[in-house]
């Protein structure tokens, strides 16, 4: 699918303007189905959307029993149509309309979390080392600079990289992907380039994810899920510094 166009643009320079070619990344309506009936629809960048939906519908009480993610058929066109069989209920009782800039969707007073006991530590300088590897390998924000990307790493390679113009996406994708390779989530890290909000941190808390890292910063009420469900957030990371927000010792120098 593509995840980007050309368009001839006029850009301003000093005192020029002048015509040139840009990249612009591409959005389109992911319209996600359960049995052939809409369930839920979003606005999201059309790549890994096997692993966007199965990221969603694992970790949100979407649907009340079994569904086959092996059986899901996508269709490409002017909107991604998916449609999941289920054998169970579809209930979007207690969805939130996510803070993000792209509606997401979650479910955060039906969302069961676990505390973590994870022991799994890495140092500062390693972190700021990978954050710095996960920037740089976002291919699609280098060409159009208007995407969100999330990661998973094991503290020494990036295993996965998503990339979507929303940022509760990239992460469900990067959830998605794990569910859909068996990799567990014990001993990982959620690398992420936007605001850590609570949906965010709901999501790898809820997975049991011990480290969510970012370059900005978190808010107030994703501090107390991240408290309760065990999980170390790490914010501001930067070129030598970053701020530990909760759980620091995972962070040892």
């Amino acid at each position: 699918m593509i995840e980007s166009i050309e368009k001839n643009i006029i850009k301003n320079s000093g005192g020029t303007m002048v015509e040139t070619a840009d990249r612009i990344a591409v959005e389109k309506r992911i319209v996600i189905c359960i049995n052939g009936k809409e369930a839920l629809s979003m606005f999201a960048t059309p790549l890994m959307v096997r692993e966007l939906v199965a990221g969603i519908l694992a970790t949100e009480p979407i649907i009340r029993g079994g569904w086959c993610i092996d059986r899901m058929s996508i269709e490409y066109g002017d909107d991604v149509l998916v449609d999941v069989p289920a054998e169970g209920q579809v209930s979007m009782e207690g969805a939130v309309i996510t803070s993000g800039c792209i509606g997401g969707v979650t479910f955060p007073k039906r969302m069961n979390i676990t505390p973590t006991n994870d022991p799994f530590t890495i140092s500062p300088a390693k972190l700021k080392s990978l954050f710095h590897r996960f920037q740089k390998a976002s291919a699609l924000y280098q060409a159009t600079g208007c995407v969100h990307s999330a990661a998973l790493s094991d503290g020494e390679d990036i295993l996965c990289l998503a990339e979507d113009i929303g940022r509760h996406n990239a992460v469900d994708k990067v959830i998605g992907f794990g569910i859909l390779e068996q990799i567990p989530f014990a001993g990982k890290i959620m690398l992420a380039s936007g605001r850590l909000s609570s949906e965010i941190v709901a999501k790898c808390a809820k997975w049991q994810i011990p480290i969510v890292a970012s370059r900005t910063s978190p808010t107030s009420l994703a501090l107390e899920i991240a408290e309760k469900g065990g999980v170390t957030v790490v914010g501001f990371i930067r070129a030598d510094r970053l701020n530990v927000y909760t759980n620091p010792q995972r962070i040892k120098l």
